[in-house]
């Protein structure tokens, strides 16, 4: 037997979906996390001078909170939400970091490492849930696996970006344009119905993290190094304000389309 779905029930069950619609404030926000996570990290580390190692364990440890306070709401929470995205975007490149840096692991390695991290983790994930689709992150195991591979996501961009911009000498500047011609590859791959909508939303997830990672430094890094020379401190709070004026946004609109839904 099928039953037909109404639009109120449908609005109802997406109010109860963990992760937001995927609309142009979703990846304007992501991109904007994706640039503190990169000049936030840099910050901490060198103008606060707590240096990698502590930045690291503590990090670690707001992200561990934060996640407790996801995980234990029932339903999309904008500020939980995006304040963990920010977090993950913080520790993803302080793990590449640490690797590089401390371990001395080649950005060859570590992406390559990452990309076998990602992909285990999808295959892991559809093959106990049968669907990787955003839509439905409904259950403690399906949001246990969608912040997994958003760490992994946010690792892996910030070595590829590094390896890009960095090591190959590139810059920030052509990186940036790389990986975002790369994301409009993926869309009109997506419009023209040759990827699926899921394999779409992964793909550009993957590729907003260098993005944004590549833009960071362009804007925060001195003029010697390619960069424009803004500071991490300036951009790091202005994408904040920015972010915490759109998360603002999406709080109020969706508490009206709670209300709305529950008369």
């Amino acid at each position: 037997m099928t039953y037909s779905i109404t639009p109120a029930a449908r609005e109802r069950g997406a109010l109860y979906n963990k992760v937001p619609e995927v609309t142009a404030s979703f990846w304007a926000i992501k991109i904007m996390a994706t640039t503190v996570g990169e000049t936030g990290a840099d910050y901490l580390i060198f103008k606060l001078g707590l240096g990698l190692p502590l930045t690291s364990i503590l990090m670690a440890a707001v992200l561990a909170v934060v996640l407790f306070m996801q995980m234990r709401t029932d339903r999309y929470t904008p500020w939980i939400y995006w304040l963990a995205v920010t977090m993950i975007s913080i520790v993803g490149t302080l793990i590449t970091d640490s690797l590089t840096d401390t371990y001395n692991v080649p950005l060859q390695l570590s992406t390559v490492l990452f990309v076998g991290a990602l992909i285990a983790t999808f295959i892991i994930w559809y093959l106990r849930e049968r669907t990787l689709s955003i839509h439905s992150i409904d259950t403690p195991v399906r949001e246990a696996y969608y912040w997994l591979a958003v760490l992994c996501t946010f690792a892996l961009g910030t070595a590829a970006g590094d390896l890009l911009a960095e090591q190959l000498g590139l810059g920030y500047l052509t990186s940036a344009f790389l990986f975002g011609g790369a994301i409009l590859l993926v869309v009109a791959l997506w419009k023209s119905n040759i990827i699926g909508a899921v394999t779409a939303f992964w793909l550009a997830y993957i590729l907003t993290r260098p993005l944004g990672a590549s833009l960071g430094d362009l804007l925060s890094q001195p003029v010697a190094n390619g960069g424009l020379g803004l500071g991490t401190t300036d951009t790091s709070l202005v994408f904040l304000a920015v972010i915490l004026g759109l998360v603002v946004y999406l709080a109020v609109s969706r508490q009206a389309a709670v209300e709305l839904t529950d008369r």
